[in-house]
């Protein structure tokens, strides 16, 4: 058995022992409310499995927390449905009085004809009947609890009408494959999460900045690296906002997403590229909540996040002539708001700086304008571009190249792509100077500069 292997099994036996801790005490909890105890006084006094020295993320998450008997129970609950589902068939059991089934079990239908737990399923395996209990029990479900600070649980508490204990006990999406397979969770894009991963095969090496430009991308890679020692080895705090927000402008294709997708790269950090078709909304606090949930992942989780276009969110604000334009203004001071509070990195990228409002200027860390690149730069990207030997045909200069066409990286991208296909569709192993001059000339007629 290889080192994942068994890693995984000590997980599964860890999970095994939990399960058949939580069995007793549900089928205790059940005895005692119905007056069957045998003895048993409380639930509590099924010492829960000793799991000091345990391996695999579940253990840990109880060491890191200090959860006790409580939270245990809870988040077993929670993971059973995923687990072992047959140990909540306790609870489908009917009232024969009422011919349904049991009220103070709580639950919810489950598609798969199981039983879903809800906050009143806990409440009545650790507290029965005792009222005391049963009011202590709420601060265990508060935002400022691990188990919701640290988004443990997933709990929809605003959603119903009967209060908090019918809210359905669920685990956070993102820390089920963590808690049960000690997986990493990366969330599917979609209108409730719109944000994308990105990244490149390039390295850092591959960048091409001017110096200027590079010295100011390397602030942030100085910000990632050292926050921790600035905020609290030298008690910072207090005087310095926690995150990091930065403008990247300048023209189209310049190296602006590169850049930020090479940052998380060489830092070690996942980079979100947020989607603003998918964000901004017509009804009236959509916007709002779609971004709250990117912001909420990206805050646990370390991410760097990056709003390509930016001016779609981050534009100057108008006169309040229309209520719309009052609900656009929301939407402009809830995003000031949310960049105020985000301790990670937040980088915008816009064509032009103008069009970014002022409000949130102000609270840039850094403004970083990407030009077009100069003949040095020009030559360094074709040259980067044609990295295996033998691929350029005879009279090809890149120096000239170079110096002829004022070009960007993203077009330059596009002129090696094109001529390498038609190298290719024509049978021939090297691209040819007539491919690369037309590639050149579909490139700048993109830009509006006829050739």
């Amino acid at each position: 058995m290889n080192a994942p292997q068994s890693q995984f099994f000590h997980h599964a036996a860890t999970l095994e022992r939990e399960l058949a801790w939580t069995a007793a005490v549900i089928e205790a909890s059940i005895k005692l409310y119905f007056g069957q105890d045998e003895g048993l006084g409380d639930v509590r006094a099924l010492t829960p499995p000793d799991l000091a020295g345990a391996d695999g993320p579940y253990a840990a998450v109880l060491r890191e927390h200090a959860f006790g008997f409580e939270e245990r129970i809870i988040l077993m609950l929670a993971l059973a449905p995923h687990l072992r589902p047959q140990l909540l068939d306790h609870f489908l059991m009917k009232n024969v009085h009422y011919e349904r089934g049991f009220t103070e079990f709580g639950g919810l239908a489950a598609s798969h004809g199981g039983f879903m737990p809800t906050i009143e399923t806990a409440a009545f395996v650790l507290c029965g009947d005792n009222l005391a209990r049963r009011l202590d029990l709420v601060d265990l479900f508060q935002p400022a609890h691990a188990l919701r600070k640290e988004q443990l649980l997933d709990l929809d508490t605003g959603a119903s009408q009967q209060g908090l204990f019918a809210s359905a006990l669920a685990i956070h999406p993102q820390q089920l494959g963590r808690l049960t397979r000690g997986s990493d969770y990366r969330p599917d894009f979609s209108a409730s999460f719109p944000a994308r991963p990105l990244a490149t095969v390039l390295e850092w090496q591959d960048l091409v900045l001017s110096d200027p430009v590079m010295e100011e991308v390397e602030e942030i890679k100085a910000w990632i690296a050292h926050r921790d020692t600035l905020l609290h080895g030298w008690q910072l705090g207090r005087h310095v906002r926690p995150g990091f927000r930065s403008l990247f402008y300048g023209p189209p294709g310049t190296g602006k997403t590169l850049t930020a997708t090479l940052l998380g790269k060489e830092c070690g950090l996942d980079v979100y590229r947020i989607d603003l078709s998918l964000v901004v909304s017509k009804y009236i606090g959509e916007t709002e909540k779609n971004l709250a949930g990117v912001f909420d992942q990206a805050e646990r989780r370390n991410w760097i996040l990056f709003f390509d276009e930016a001016d779609a969110l981050f534009g100057k604000r108008t006169q309040t002539s229309s209520a719309n334009d009052r609900y656009a203004n929301q939407e402009v001071a809830f995003l000031l708001q949310r960049l105020e509070e985000f301790p990670g990195v937040v980088i915008l990228a816009s064509n032009l700086k103008g069009n970014i409002d002022d409000a949130f200027a102000r609270r840039f860390q850094s403004m970083i304008y990407f030009p077009m690149p100069d003949v040095e730069e020009r030559f360094s990207l074709w040259s980067k571009a044609f990295v295996q030997a033998g691929r350029l045909g005879p009279g090809i200069d890149l120096q000239v190249l170079a110096a002829e066409y004022e070009i960007s990286g993203a077009a330059v991208s596009n002129v090696v792509r094109y001529a390498a296909l038609m190298a290719l569709r024509g049978g021939a192993s090297c691209v040819s100077l007539a491919d690369l001059r037309q590639g050149i000339r579909r490139e700048l007629r993109k830009e509006g500069k006829m050739m």
